[in-house]
């Protein structure tokens, strides 16, 4: 069974497409137009710079640091190569966000040293793993790509900032607590054995789509739903 529902056959440039876990990288990077999209002044330009920093930071380092971290999408990336992946793109992530602090406020630079530590610190789990948890999942990947889009153009936090990053947490929750059993049965259980009787008699094999084929359906819907509610807001903003 494939590690994850978008995982390519392994070998060569197909590892890399893997390693992006695309889905999910669109889905968080979504929460970054969300935030943007609800600020007072819309800026395209910083939009785009603040979507490339955390497509470098989130899709490309810290996917390279989990697979440096236990294999988990079983490609056949040189470890050279992943810890290359990582210190390049995060610390282009790192220039991006201090450029435009230097453009905007000063104040960004606190977005930029938390974001660049939760990625070292989440996807290696260091520390015990005490950041590695579904709470820091939510924080980091949902809440934080929302409230630093909006302050990049605000330059304060407001409300609806607040509002916007309370939704990115909880659905990045619900997508963590939907993708447990999906990444357990394709990631590390050999076989799934028994029936699930009902109260009528009959029986229902247990295998593999009864334990997570419904998560699955749901991430993947929801996958699909978060870019286009974001697209739908930025829409909103062309003037």
């Amino acid at each position: 069974m494939r590690p994850a529902f978008y995982a390519l056959q392994p070998g060569g440039w197909r590892d890399y497409v893997t390693l992006l876990h695309p889905p999910y990288t669109l889905w968080h990077l979504s929460y970054v137009a969300l935030g943007a999209a609800l600020a007072p002044r819309m800026k395209w330009g910083l939009l785009g710079w603040t979507t490339l920093a955390f497509l470098l930071a989130m899709g490309i380092g810290a996917h390279a640091l989990d697979e440096l971290h236990g294999r988990p999408l079983r490609t056949r990336i040189a470890d050279r190569t992943l810890v290359v992946l990582a210190a390049t793109s995060v610390a282009a992530a790192c220039a991006i966000g201090i450029v435009a602090a230097v453009h905007s406020t000063l104040w960004l630079l606190a977005f930029v040293v938390f974001g660049g530590l939760v990625v070292v610190l989440y996807n290696l789990e260091l520390f015990g793993g005490a950041l590695h948890s579904g709470f820091w999942f939510a924080a980091a990947w949902g809440a934080f790509p929302a409230l630093t889009a909006y302050f990049a153009s605000a330059r304060t936090l407001k409300l609806e900032a607040i509002a916007v990053a309370a939704f990115a947490f909880l659905t990045s929750v619900a997508q963590r607590r939907l993708s447990t059993p999906v990444r357990l049965v394709r990631r590390r259980v050999a076989r799934i054995e028994g029936v699930i009787a009902l109260l009528d008699g009959t029986e229902l094999p247990l295998d593999a789509e009864a334990v997570a084929g419904s998560a699955e359906r749901a991430l993947q819907l929801l996958a699909a739903a978060m870019p286009l509610l974001a697209g739908a807001l930025l829409l909103a903003r062309v003037r």
